[in-house]
């Protein structure tokens, strides 16, 4: 059933998209609104060929820089809800699969969006402003080669997505975020409701409200978040993960959709495995991590974040095995908080 959406009181209709590129034009120009100040917007599918993609186009690249340390990088699919899943939807997003995994049709696009970037000045001063100093080729491939995401905007329910998603867990869970975006008007006035709203704490909360739901809970495994992964990442994944289980034989990984958390009577560290590096979510205070670690990347949660943990916590990053052993320190710091 259709939302009743209102303005000032009045009773705002529904604006109908009848072509894909309506939806696709709305979305180009209002992608702050939806995405974020922070965020970019890129429409470059002429400067594309399709072969650099896995043999498809998409409507759009993002770039989310709220995080100019962790950029996150969309592939952008827009699609009317009335085009028929399995035969069109399905294979346009099969194709973008492809191509994440393949390092050469990868360097050749961070290749083409850098030389966009450059010969577009205004566009060029944006991400030079958003990055802070951050070299512009650098965070590109990082963003690429790390945050892979594929955004598939449809503008009604589409039940057969939920159904993909539970069955190619490798992929269309992992990979896919969905939303559905719906325009509504009263003369000049125009909103737009996009669901879920487009924001990393929203979406980690949105999967555990998920997991509550029997029917559509789906069992995760290391192996889930290991596939793909450098291989000297898995080791150095394997070595925390052994040095953590000798502490306590009571300790468990606990693998979910967007971590592998480690826990005794409850979680204390959760790690985001990327291809390239490891993100860990740590529950102590930031101040405890500016006091252990010297070697490795810290960022302090916003609150919203430290909300959904429900305690001090922070982050940091490893994407080498030096100096491991603070690392293995902190977390055990965690491990023993936990316990207290």
């Amino acid at each position: 059933m259709e939302p009743a959406v209102y303005y000032d009181g009045i009773k705002l209709q529904k604006q109908e998209f009848n072509l894909e590129e309506d939806l696709e034009r709305e979305i180009r120009i209002n992608s702050k609104r939806l995405f974020g100040p922070k965020t970019i917007y890129l429409n470059i599918k002429k400067k594309i060929e399709t072969v650099a993609l896995g043999g498809s186009i998409p409507d759009g690249i993002l770039f989310d820089l709220e995080d100019p340390e962790d950029i996150k990088f969309y592939l952008v699919e827009v699609e009317l809800s009335k085009h028929p899943f399995y035969e069109h939807i399905f294979p346009q997003i099969t194709k973008f699969f492809a191509f994440y995994k393949n390092p050469t049709s990868q360097n050749n696009l961070i290749e083409r969006l850098h030389s966009f970037i450059i010969e577009n000045m205004e566009i060029k001063n944006e991400f030079e402003f958003l990055l802070g100093g951050r070299e512009l080729y650098k965070s590109i491939k990082d963003a690429v080669e790390n945050n892979q995401k594929i955004l598939l905007i449809i503008d009604g329910e589409k039940p057969e997505i939920e159904e993909a998603q539970r069955v190619y867990t490798d992929t269309w869970d992992k990979l896919v975020i969905p939303e559905i975006l719906n325009k509504y008007k009263l003369g000049e006035k125009e909103v737009f409701i996009l669901e879920p709203d487009f924001s990393r704490e929203e979406l980690i909360i949105k999967s555990e409200e998920m997991k509550k739901e029997p029917e559509k809970e789906i069992i995760y495994t290391e192996n889930y978040h290991l596939e793909g992964v450098n291989p000297s990442l898995v080791s150095f994944y394997n070595k925390i993960k052994a040095s953590i289980l000798g502490w306590d034989s009571e300790i468990i990984p606990n693998p979910q959709k967007y971590y592998i958390s480690f826990r005794k009577n409850r979680n204390f560290a959760y790690l985001d495995i990327k291809k390239k590096k490891i993100k860990i979510a740590v529950m102590l205070p930031y101040e405890k991590g500016l006091e252990m670690i010297h070697y490795h990347k810290l960022r302090k949660f916003t609150p919203g974040i430290e909300k959904f943990y429900g305690r001090g916590s922070f982050e940091t990053t490893i994407e080498n095995d030096e100096n491991l052993e603070e690392i293995l320190e902190l977390l055990k710091e965690a491990y023993k908080d936990q316990e207290e």
